[in-house]
């Protein structure tokens, strides 16, 4: 039997990637979509990325928003949360301040979207500066369960889990995608069988008429 996604047109969605500036989140955007690594620091004002990937036998285009995290341009992050699809949660485990930071972003998107069920995935950048780890694992593990979000530790240099964090935040985007649209079908379907029930009412109305 052919799978229900065999025929299904590409499916497109925006993921937002935020943190505190330093964590990395360029450097993750970089690899995941030039498979580059970017040596140098320049904080990052607003830069967006397209690609498309395969996921499970799907199409998908991804319009990735690298934003900043520097305290000036805070107030533009509203903007990138309404139009988000899905959100990338980055802090450093070499920065204990930056993990602390995710909480106020997560309650950010929850009150901008009013729903707590957005695709999200948490990423500890850095996992190469083990040395310098100052965020316990089990820590980021606690809040990634209190959450329901997937937790990975990546690096951006080694490029490690680069492309599993970005391909599970789609597969929980296609998820949601799917799960909206058969509402959807649903909702149609019911207002069809409503509409075949009055025409049903109707022609009984017109048959009593007749024979009276």
């Amino acid at each position: 039997m052919p799978s229900k996604y065999s025929y299904q047109p590409c499916r497109e969605f925006n993921v937002v990637v935020l943190g505190a500036g330093g964590v990395g989140k360029s450097c993750l955007t970089a690899q995941f979509v030039h498979n580059e690594w970017i040596e140098s620091y320049d904080p990052t004002i607003e830069d967006s990325y397209r690609t498309q990937i395969s996921v499970d036998g799907r199409q998908v285009v991804l319009e990735i928003l690298d934003t900043a995290g520097t305290e000036q341009f805070v107030a533009m992050r509203d903007l990138y949360m309404k139009t988000g699809h899905g959100f990338m949660l980055v802090f450093s485990i070499s920065s204990r301040t930056s993990f602390d930071e995710l909480q106020t972003l997560r309650d950010d998107i929850i009150r901008i979207r009013d729903d707590e069920k957005i695709p999200i995935v948490i990423v500890g950048n850095k996992a190469d500066l083990e040395d310098q780890r100052a965020v316990d694992r089990a820590k980021a593990f606690a809040l990634s369960q209190r959450w329901d979000a997937p937790y990975y530790e990546a690096s951006a240099r080694t490029r490690t889990n680069v492309d599993e964090a970005f391909t599970d935040l789609c597969r929980q985007m296609l998820r949601r995608d799917d799960s909206e649209e058969e509402a959807r079908e649903e909702i149609l379907a019911q207002r069809a069988e409503n509409l075949a029930a009055k025409r049903r009412r109707r022609r009984k109305r017109k048959e009593k008429c007749a024979i009276l």
